[in-house]
């Protein structure tokens, strides 16, 4: 007599999804997390400080624009098993991919500068030198790829990603008006002034950077993600988006209450932090240790994403579960950009903060070109088959490009006219 056996039931369903779910957490999460970066801190905090709850209403399209291109990069990556830069290198050619390359490392090494200035500023407002935390922090990040394999780093980025909870526990401390933000939140306003407009520029590079769909897909191809397990990858990366949308908020919020009385250009995240300190010290201390973990958890992950992008772009083997024998340039590219950036940051005469807001623009004019070759690699359909884009993504991809680079223009124009 035949055996008939039961389908699944709903609960074992959810069950195996959960598992799934939680066995190919952290390359989106990571990647989004990471994003509130020791750049994105003070750019969101400069943003509140000066403009006060009004930039909040771009985080409801930028959310939507970078949960778009992060999961057209993860569905890449689980469908041709393949990272981004090597794709564009078959796709388009050497020469070209060796021009986006350059560009990649012009704009990380500003990247990787911004967050050991991070460290710098952070350490500082507990009265330790730069000259002492910055070679320190730089000696663990190195220490903790060189000697790690991709499972044991994971987790010690995912544990990362718990403590930007501070951020949300700080703009509750500061007590805000939370009848302006949600205003703000929903209300567009638009200026053609050029602060504002870099503003603008700042806030789509620092959330949408170029790093980013670079990292993520080699993360999800290193993890061995598949087009099995590409449904809960995909959750994984909205997930994550919505939340590193979330504490970017309340870092603008937490700004915009400090400052309400007085808004002002504030010179660097240790002024946002200072200025939280009459209204909660407990605020000042939680925003103080998220800069913090942003810069040291950033200053790992930057160097390894062009690590990554560059040697696959350019053929070579790459991969923290590699040692150093096998993926020499991949390791010396990482070793590179680490000891530059820790040195250029403990120089005599840096300025910090002009380095890092410099870094979030140079991400908000190069997003386009990045996101021009991922919309064509991934509407090919010899490459894709049925994973194509849906015409929803499209038209948000494209309208993505179009606005940072009418913004671009914008800016370009009025720092022209008005030098």
């Amino acid at each position: 007599m035949p055996v008939t056996v039961a389908p699944p039931s709903l609960l074992q369903n959810w069950k195996r999804h959960l598992l799934v779910f939680l066995a190919v957490l952290g390359p989106g999460f990571i990647t989004a997390m990471v994003d509130n970066d020791s750049g994105g801190i003070l750019t969101y905090s400069q943003a509140g400080a000066r403009w006060g709850y009004l930039p909040l209403w771009t985080l409801a399209p930028i959310t939507l624009a970078l949960i778009v291109s992060q999961e057209m990069c993860s569905r890449m990556g689980a469908i041709t098993g393949k990272g981004l830069s090597d794709l564009i290198r078959e796709e388009f050619g050497l020469r070209i991919t060796f021009g986006i390359m350059a560009l990649l490392v012009l704009a990380n090494l500003t990247n990787v500068v911004a967050e050991f200035a991070g460290v710098a500023i952070s350490l500082d407002l507990f009265g330790v030198s730069k000259f002492i935390s910055v070679p320190l922090v730089a000696a663990f990040v190195w220490f903790l790829a060189v000697k790690g394999n991709y499972a044991r780093v994971e987790k010690i980025f995912l544990f990362a990603c718990s403590i930007f909870v501070v951020y949300i526990i700080a703009g509750i401390l500061i007590k805000p008006d939370w009848k302006q933000a949600m205003i703000y939140s929903v209300k567009p306003k638009l200026m053609l002034n050029a602060e504002y407009i870099t503003m603008l520029i700042a806030m789509v590079g620092t959330t949408i950077a170029p790093w980013m769909q670079f990292y993520q897909q080699s993360a999800v191809v290193e993890k061995g993600i598949t087009a099995k397990e590409y449904p809960e990858s995909r959750i994984e990366v909205i997930v994550g988006c919505i939340l590193t949308s979330v504490i970017a908020f309340f870092i603008i919020v937490a700004c915009a209450g400090a400052y309400r009385d007085h808004p002002t250009n504030i010179d660097s995240a240790k002024e946002a932090a200072l200025a939280l300190k009459p209204f909660a010290q407990y605020a000042f201390l939680l925003f103080s240790a998220g800069l913090l973990n942003a810069s040291v958890f950033a200053a790992c992950i930057l160097p390894l994403s062009t690590a990554y992008s560059v040697c696959e772009g350019m053929g070579f083997e790459s991969g923290v579960n590699k040692r150093w024998g096998e993926a020499k340039i991949f390791y010396w590219l990482y070793t590179l950009l680490i000891v530059v950036s820790a040195l250029i940051v403990i120089a005599p005469g840096f300025m910090m903060v002009k380095m890092i807001l410099l870094s979030q623009v140079l991400n908000g004019m190069l997003l386009p070109f990045i996101l021009i070759f991922m919309i064509l690699l991934i509407n090919k359909k010899g490459l894709m088959k049925e994973w194509i884009n849906p015409p929803a993504y499209n038209f948000i991809a494209w309208a993505t490009v179009i606005i940072v680079i009418g913004m671009t223009v914008a800016l370009t124009g009025i720092t022209i006219r008005n030098p």
